[in-house]
């Protein structure tokens, strides 16, 4: 740590001296599945609490309406919870966004909720890693920042979102403004067990695609009947044999049909697309509104397209570049090896990178067996991840981007 200023070396012990495992243990024991309403009102109100140890604003933001489809067709609202909104010195000279999510992929009735050490220092538990513990070293680093010679010269706005697992539809333009201004922006996702970061990310798009045909007797006069469930799987076989180099399409269930003696006159087809480029993203679109086009025509029913590209393909531009070499020499100075390699995965760093603004999205803990009942935590990774975002803040304060 020869690199590290006297000045830096203090704030940089506050934060690894911080009461991180505790606040992991006790946010990963509240299950707040990203449709548990209650569990997610409750951790963010706890949220709440501990961030109000920072200077600025501390609010609790509405959720934007989102709707979906259901197995029949109909399209409902979905109720999401509330959205932790923290501003701190809006006016600074330099300023830079962080985000999170509260919600796990774990819903209230699953089996899976207990906390337990599978080894000495390897913590497992339902969103230790994905991201509890990224959220607990991100307050520690602020925490540490905070009381730092450098704190007056930089701001920050900090989004913690309660939808993240579900695509980010009802905090998407919440993070979309909190983006606006800003130098660059972390995000804490876990990093790999090894520490190894993401670095360029696919894009992600969901669809419902709603098929309307006609119904008839499977016997008596079928060929009156428009089968709204062969259309829908026809899409899906051309989508699925038009995936290349560029994106993938996986269709993912087909919702509809009846008994044996119907033509079924209702179908729901849900494909996911993860193109790779801007450019790929264009191309999936005109493929589906294509396909769509012509079963229609060929099978005589209607079809409505619900959904969209929720997520954007993010590449590693110059700014994003930039930004991941103030990480890695950060990273060296605190004799941790920074390495980063693409991934098909999505998270909120796609969106934000989409606003213009250079993201490092993996800063959260080392862990893994994320999103199934191995999930785990590498205790020791708190302290060292919360190093590593308390010394980038300080260096974007004192240095910028450069």
């Amino acid at each position: 740590m020869s690199a590290i200023s006297l000045s830096e070396r203090a704030v940089l012990e506050a934060a690894a001296d911080a009461p991180m495992l505790g606040q992991v243990e006790r946010w990963a024991a509240v299950n707040s599945g990203s449709r548990n309403l209650p569990g997610l009102a409750d951790m963010a109100g706890l949220l709440a609490d501990a961030f109000a140890a920072l200077p600025g604003d501390v609010a609790l933001s509405s959720p934007d309406e989102v709707d979906a489809v259901d197995a029949d067709g109909t399209i409902r609202i979905i109720n999401h919870g509330r959205h932790l909104h923290v501003t701190v010195r809006p006016d600074a000279p330099t300023r830079i966004l962080l985000t999170g999510h509260m919600d796990t992929v774990f819903a209230a009735s699953d089996p899976f909720q207990d906390l337990r050490w599978l080894e000495n220092g390897v913590l497992n538990g339902p969103g230790v890693a994905d991201m509890k513990g990224g959220v607990a070293l991100m307050l520690a680093a602020l925490k540490a920042v905070e009381a730092s010679p450098v704190a007056s010269r930089i701001g920050y706005e900090v989004v913690i979102n309660s939808d993240e697992e579900v695509g980010s539809a009802s905090s998407a333009a919440l993070i979309r403004q909190a983006a606006k201004g800003k130098i660059a922006a972390l995000t804490y996702e876990p990093a790999l067990p090894d520490g190894t970061l993401a670095g360029a990310r696919a894009g992600s798009g969901n669809f419902s695609i709603i098929v309307a045909g006609r119904s008839a007797h499977a016997g008596r006069n079928p060929e009156e009947g428009r089968n709204a469930l062969v259309a829908a799987a026809d899409i899906a076989l051309r989508l699925k044999n038009a995936s290349g180099a560029g994106f993938s399409c996986n269709p993912a269930r087909i919702d509809g049909g009846g008994p044996n003696n119907v033509v079924p006159a209702h179908a729901v087809l849900r494909v996911n697309f993860r193109p790779r480029t801007p450019e790929d993203e264009t191309a999936a679109g005109a493929l589906l509104d294509k396909v769509i086009a012509d079963v229609a025509r060929e099978h005589d029913v209607h079809i409505h397209r619900h959904g969209g590209f929720g997520r954007p393909p993010k590449p590693i531009d110059a700014g994003a570049a930039r930004l991941f070499g103030l990480v890695k020499q950060c990273g060296a100075d605190l004799g941790l090896p920074i390495s980063w390699r693409d991934t098909g995965g999505v998270c909120d760093g796609n969106n934000i990178a989409a606003c213009g603004v250079p993201v490092v999205d993996t800063m959260g803990a080392r862990g893994g067996s994320i999103h199934s009942a191995e999930e785990f935590l590498i205790a020791d990774s708190l302290p060292e991840k919360a190093q590593l975002s308390a010394l980038t803040i300080m260096r974007i304060a004192e240095r910028g981007m450069v």
